[in-house]
Order: C-alpha cells, then structure tokens, then sequence
C-alpha cells in the first residue's frame, strides 16, 4: 500500500470539536466485512451485536495534563512545551517537545507559572523539537508533580482548533482509565459510559484490560510514499496475566474478541505465539500494522473516524479492508458523520 492511497477530501466542518452531549449516544456506522454491508446506529446500540462470553479488551492508559506554557529566560519569548515522558523521577527528568524549537537552546532556562512556581533548565537535544528538561524544585516528588500537573492543560490534539475547555479534563478520559502515562486519549473507548459498561456486563460480556501509554507518534504525518518503510514510535504496552486468561478462553470458545481502538488492536497484535494465542508482556511496541495483515487475536474492532493520511486510518484499513472502508468514509463524509477524536465511531465485525 502507498501513502498517496490514504488521501481523501475531509470537509473542515466534519471534525468534532467537541464531543457529543452523552459518550454513548454518538452515532455509530456497522461495517460487516463478511456481508459487505453498511449500518447506521446509535453508539450504545453496540450491546445488540455481542453475546454472553464474547470479550471487550480496553486500554485503561490515563491522559496527563501534558501541555504547558513557559518563558524563556531574558526573552520572555512564549515557549509551549509539551511533556512526553518521565525519564528520571529523582532528577525531575523529562522527555519534552518544544515549540517554537529554534529558540531553545541547550542551558536555556524556562519559567512557567505567573509566580514562575516552576523553573526548568534544558539539559539535551533530543532531536530538531525535542528536548530534555531538568525542572528545578525544592520541595517534595508529590509536590512536584502537583504543581507541575496544576500548570499543564489537557492535551487536544492540535487539529480540534479551539480552547481548551473545563469539561475536557473529564471528557478526553476514558472512564475505564487507570495507569497514568498517556499524552493522547484512546480514543474508542471515549464512547463508552458506566450506564453501557454495566449493562454489557450484566448480558455477560467480559472485559479484558491492557495498557499502551500514547505516544504523540499517533499524530505524527508520515512523510514516505511507500508505508513499509514508515517508522513508528515506540510506545509502552503492559498485557498482565489477567487479560491474557480472558483473551485466550474467548479464543478457545471461539467467542467474538473486539479490539476497542487501535491502541488495543496494536497491543494485541504486538504480543502474539505461533498458535495465535495472546501472551503476558511488559514492555515497548513500534509495530505499524497497515494492509496486507493476517490479525491473529481480534476478530472485530471499534474505531473513530481517522483523518486523511493517518497510520490509524492505515490501520484500521488492514482489519476493515481497504475497498469497504473507503467506502464507508465516503458515506459518512455524505451522511455528515464526525470525525476525529471527538467524532462518531465505527464498529467493524
């Protein structure tokens, strides 16, 4: 498959900006691979295509507050700087992008705060935006990360062109998440409220739980026409024991396993034995599934609406088909379906 392949004429007005009033009642489109049939439903009609001891598997990755604006020293320069990852707890290490990144310069030092409550010194060029910063405070870890936290604002991706709201540190956050380290929200599991959850384990579905902590490599434009040679970053993934069980007795009982996103389509395809069956793991993953691709663990998914020439539209081709998911987003372009993180969501069986 080539790049050129994932482009399509997305109206501007079709990105959400905002999500739908209540998580389970955005529209959902039903992709049947087997029939080739397309469907118009309501999110939490979800529960009518899945039986007692099918699977659901969530990623329970938590969003942090990651984006942050500072000054730079003697400039006062505005300088946005957004938190990647932890690298060292003890030093107050982080792994930073920095924009606008020609002004930043190793030594530079960047207040943040309107007391400047928080100084940070940039010790490391990662890479032409990326940096590492060592924050200097005095006080405690816990008060660290308060104020740290306390400073950062919800990170929207870039394309959802507005302010960020009160609302949104609530809304771009599964209720299902639990292990903070995430600077994007799996998106799929947005659909899901505690009212559906509960009333798909009461018709006695399981739920399994990994992890994969979002990187921004999601966002990230791929810039090679032929995709095996697009790198992707690598993201940290836990699949315990527990979902392992869960998972694997689906398999045996060949019930449905669905992959609530491509966070959790890619996790369970990073980990996989020769027989197909799903294994514990703790680790990283960089794997980029795009078509032709045999899935060994889910058998359907759930999916946002993906911008042109995103991996995750590449993706999701590879389980969907190319052919009847393009033909699936023409129609919703058509029918006026949302788009993007905040958007509408497709079920593919």
């Amino acid at each position: 498959m080539k790049l050129s392949q994932y482009k399509y004429d997305l109206p501007e007005s079709l990105i959400a900006k905002f999500p739908s009033d209540n998580r389970d009642e955005s529209r959902m489109m039903v992709l049947d691979r087997e029939k080739g049939t397309i469907d118009h439903k309501i999110f939490k009609d979800i529960i009518d295509y899945y039986d007692e001891h099918d699977v659901m598997v969530f990623n329970n990755t938590k969003v942090f507050p990651a984006r942050l604006y500072g000054n730079k020293e003697k400039t006062g320069a505005e300088i946005e700087v957004f938190l990647l990852r932890e690298l060292n707890k003890e030093q107050r290490l982080w792994d930073v992008l920095v924009d606008p990144a020609r002004k930043i310069r190793i030594g530079n030092k960047l207040y943040f705060g309107d007391d400047d409550s928080l100084v940070a010194e940039v010790i490391d060029n990662t890479t032409s935006r990326g940096r590492t910063l060592r924050f200097l405070f005095d006080g405690d870890y816990e008060e660290f990360k308060k104020t740290l936290y306390g400073l950062g604002e919800t990170p929207l991706p870039k394309f959802i062109k507005r302010e960020v709201q009160p609302e949104d540190k609530d809304r771009y956050q599964t209720i299902f998440a639990k292990h903070e380290g995430a600077v994007a929200a799996p998106t799929a599991g947005l659909h899901f409220s505690r009212e559906l959850l509960k009333r798909l384990e009461i018709k006695g579905i399981h739920f399994a739980e990994i992890t994969l902590h979002v990187g921004l490599g999601n966002f990230r434009t791929v810039d090679v026409e032929d995709l095996t040679k697009h790198k992707m970053d690598s993201e940290r993934i836990i699949i315990p024991p527990k979902a392992v069980e869960i998972v694997n007795a689906a398999k045996d009982e060949r019930k449905r396993v669905c992959a609530v996103g491509t966070t959790v389509m890619r996790t369970l395809e990073s980990s996989v034995s020769t027989q197909g069956y799903l294994k514990e793991y703790d680790g990283w993953t960089n794997k980029f599934i795009f078509p032709p691709y045999d899935f060994s663990v889910p058998t359907s998914m759930i999916s946002n609406f993906h911008l042109p020439l995103s991996t995750l539209l590449m993706s999701v081709s590879a389980f969907a088909g190319y052919d009847l998911l393009f033909e699936a987003y023409q129609l919703a372009i058509k029918e006026k379906y949302r788009f993007g993180t905040y958007g509408d969501a497709m079920l593919i069986l």
